[in-house]
């Protein structure tokens, strides 16, 4: 067996500083001499040896490098990402691109409002971090060779707008965004609740998914890999809340998530329910059991408590759910989400004979 250690300098030397060069802890594998057979080696003092002597060498390896410093050599920096994941372009750089921007190593290319795609891009995931008004531009100034690396990150009900505006079948990239960046530079804060203390953050198995889990687990913020149907059950469940808890929210004249969770909680679970309802008659894989979606939906509530509540976007969050109404009526069936049609009639987004 061999040991291969990847991901710069270790914890042993993490604090000293170098100039131009950002660390991570080291991943320590036990590599078998035998190909496609490699699993991490979390327990045991073989890990304990192996830290050590990574330590060792590493230690070993700064040490020449300030010596090289010294003598007025140029410092190398070591290699900005694991071989398989290349710097990224990361489009917006607002809260959240900056903020992913901060999560790789220093090599990601940002391409800002009004800039063109960059025609010599490196070959990395191009993660679209801005408003959902702009996506249909965004994914036109992309070349078409380069939409299979694209990472959606926007709240809203995507799925069918990419459907719409890609080629069918493309490995395109979907995260679920649980946490939260409250202004441009700070770190974000990760959405775990006590329902779900490992957290809610979740990305499809598109192509770059395993990209996106390092860029965040390297950051400290959770993420889970999860295939279909247990992808598409957590990108509604997020949509559920997002248009639950705002409609009802912008019902009782904009108070916060927070209040809504503990002064309407009856109110916004019945609404959940419904909204639940409507999804699984529509899609056959996507089941709850209602009284834990709830109970989870209010944990999620409880951990972002400040957030404002308002119905915009409609296209996106409650537009979707409005749409399932709409084809029950058509097809001579009950609404299946009559609170949630009363709620945006009486908010006046949409109209009473829509």
């Amino acid at each position: 067996m061999a040991l291969r250690i990847h991901g710069g300098l270790t914890p042993a030397i993490s604090a000293l500083h170098v100039p131009r060069v950002r660390t991570r802890l080291a991943v320590v594998e036990n590599v078998s001499r035998m190909p496609g057979q490699r699993h991490r080696e979390n327990k045991g003092p073989g890990r304990c040896f192996a830290q050590g002597l990574a330590a060792g060498v590493a230690a070993l390896a700064f040490r020449g490098r300030v010596a090289r410093a010294a003598e007025g050599d140029e410092v190398p920096a070591p290699s900005p990402l694991p071989e398989e994941f290349p710097p990224a372009i990361i489009i917006g750089g607002g809260r959240l691109g900056e903020a992913f921007a901060k999560m790789g190593m220093g090599s990601d290319v940002i391409v800002r409002r009004g800039d063109s795609f960059p025609t010599d891009a490196p070959k990395g995931p191009i993660y679209v971090c801005t408003r959902n008004d702009a996506l249909k531009d965004i994914i036109a100034s992309v070349p078409a060779d380069r939409h299979e690396d694209l990472v959606f990150v926007q709240n809203g009900a995507l799925v069918p707008f990419l459907d719409k505006n890609l080629q069918p079948g493309l490995p395109v990239t979907i995260l679920l965004v649980y946490f939260a960046v409250a202004k441009k530079g700070e770190p974000p804060l990760d959405g775990k609740t006590d329902t779900d203390p490992e957290g809610l953050t979740a990305v499809n198995t598109g192509k770059w998914a395993q990209e996106v889990c390092w860029r965040l687990t390297t950051s400290n913020l959770a993420c889970r890999m999860l295939r279909d149907p247990e992808f598409m059950q957590a990108y509604w469940e997020k949509n559920l809340w997002i248009a639950a808890y705002m409609l009802v929210g912008a019902l009782h004249d904009g108070c916060t998530v927070g209040d809504v969770e503990a002064k309407h909680r009856k109110e916004v679970d019945e609404l959940i329910a419904q909204l639940a309802t409507g999804v699984a008659a529509a899609n056959a894989d996507v089941r709850w059991d209602k009284l834990l979606l709830c109970d989870r939906l209010a944990a999620y509530a409880r951990s972002v408590a400040h957030f404002p509540t308002a119905v915009k976007e409609f296209e996106w969050r409650n537009g979707p759910f409005y749409d399932i109404s709409l084809q029950a009526k058509a097809a001579g069936r009950p609404d299946p989400c009559p609170q949630h049609t009363a709620g945006l009639e009486k908010l006046g987004v949409v109209g009473k004979d829509a």
